[in-house]
């Protein structure tokens, strides 16, 4: 669970950064472009395949989960830039509004909504991903190890006892980061 948590609030983070450089200079965006692209196309089977050749299976959620997210986060933040009322940016540069304020004021709550809908549709990919990876790479004491153990002893009341795990775990988590951001974007409006 931590593995692939810290795998989506890295993709999260990363993809929200990238999308804010894109906005600002349109060479990040047209270098990033063919890199996102690739990460949308290839299955994550393969990514998963390739990323045991390179790396240890111990770590194998975390990155294949960030790189579920990314592209998702990415897109969503960077669409929220692009709609942003181009009145208000004139208005905070005519009157010099410093950038903290700004971020804050101007740029957080006409973007959240869609930080919001992109994260919201990023959780259950990367669940879904990150245990694939478990499946696959079989790190030890993970859910994804049990649930191959159980396919290959053929246990199939282990098998649903896992995946109803897996989807309780998704559900939860995925509820509780939704309620976490509605929250901030509450709290962010009564300020």
């Amino acid at each position: 669970m931590l593995r692939i948590t810290g795998g989506f609030l890295l993709g999260a983070a990363v993809g929200t950064v990238l999308a804010a450089f894109s906005a600002k200079l349109r060479l990040v965006e047209e270098l990033l472009a063919p890199l996102l692209l690739a990460i949308k196309s290839i299955p994550v089977a393969s990514f998963i395949i390739l990323s045991l050749i390179l790396f240890s299976s111990r770590n194998l959620s975390i990155l294949i989960s960030f790189l579920m997210v990314l592209p998702v986060l990415y897109s969503g933040v960077l669409g929220g830039i692009r709609a942003m009322d181009s009145q208000m940016l004139e208005m905070a540069q005519l009157f010099r509004i410093p950038t903290l304020r700004r971020i804050r004021y101007v740029y957080l709550p006409q973007v959240l909504p869609y930080f919001q809908a992109a994260c919201a549709s990023a959780l259950g990919l990367c669940w879904k991903s990150g245990i694939a990876a478990e499946v696959i790479g079989m790190p030890t004491g993970s859910i994804g190890e049990r649930l191959q153990q159980a396919k290959v002893y053929l246990d199939t009341p282990d098998l649903f006892a896992w995946t109803l795990v897996i989807v309780l775990v998704s559900l939860l988590f995925e509820r509780f980061f939704l309620v976490v951001l509605r929250q901030a974007a509450h709290h962010l409006e009564r300020m």
